[in-house]
């Protein structure tokens, strides 16, 4: 199997370096290119080919956010030194696959990477956390909010609504398979059964959610 070909921009060297050295320790991923800022990301995914791109949120000329726009079919995780980011509903809205704290563990970078090719979405759960708590904090009255969003869970059937929780856990396919005793294949079924079910666009959508409904 081809490994994944990730492109990373970040304006800080040593992260730079940092993220470069935990992508090529892994056997299925290789580093396709680098850039310090927005604008020589786009330009190196058009000379390379690249199945994901790590952009840094901020950077010189065009920061990460922007740059996406100018890379379609590219799967993009964006890459910030806050939990609280407030560009992380921006960044979803424009299609990233991805939002994870540059303190994450080397582990967690690799889960991202390989979710973002796999189609999946992936956000560091401190992420997640802030951002159901800022779209919850919005919004209609909470006993109204409370009703609707139980009103739409009633659909799922039991183990559904475990799937569920998890997602608004921030796990992975793969930590929920682990969690609920199944197969990786049937968690990724699970989910896309409870996002069908829910008609949510995407996991933080499912995880928001279920944060209304309790």
């Amino acid at each position: 199997m081809a490994p994944i070909r990730v492109l990373i921009a970040d304006d800080e060297p040593l992260i730079l370096a940092g993220i470069r050295a935990v992508l090529e320790s892994a056997a299925d991923i290789e580093v396709a290119g680098t850039a310090a800022d927005g604008a020589a990301a786009v330009a190196e995914a058009r000379r390379v080919e690249v199945d994901v791109a790590l952009l840094d949120v901020r950077m010189p000329i065009l920061g990460g956010l922007d740059a996406m726009l100018s890379l379609p079919g590219i799967r993009v995780v964006i890459l910030t030194s806050f939990g609280d980011e407030p560009n992380v509903l921006r960044a979803l809205r424009q299609g990233a696959a991805g939002f994870v704290l540059k303190s994450c563990a080397p582990e967690e970078l690799l889960r991202a990477v390989r979710a973002a090719h796999a189609g999946e979405a992936f956000l560091s759960p401190p992420v997640t956390r802030h951002l159901i708590g800022l779209v919850g904090a919005a919004g209609v009255e909470e006993a109204e909010r409370r009703r609707s969003a139980a009103a739409r869970l009633s659909v799922l059937s039991p183990r559904e609504a475990d799937v569920l929780r998890l997602i608004a856990e921030g796990l992975s396919n793969a930590d929920i398979a682990a969690r609920l005793r199944m197969s990786e294949p049937s968690a990724k079924t699970y989910v896309s059964r409870v996002l069908t079910k829910l008609d949510c666009t995407n996991r933080v959508q499912a995880a928001m959610l279920h944060r209304d409904a309790h």
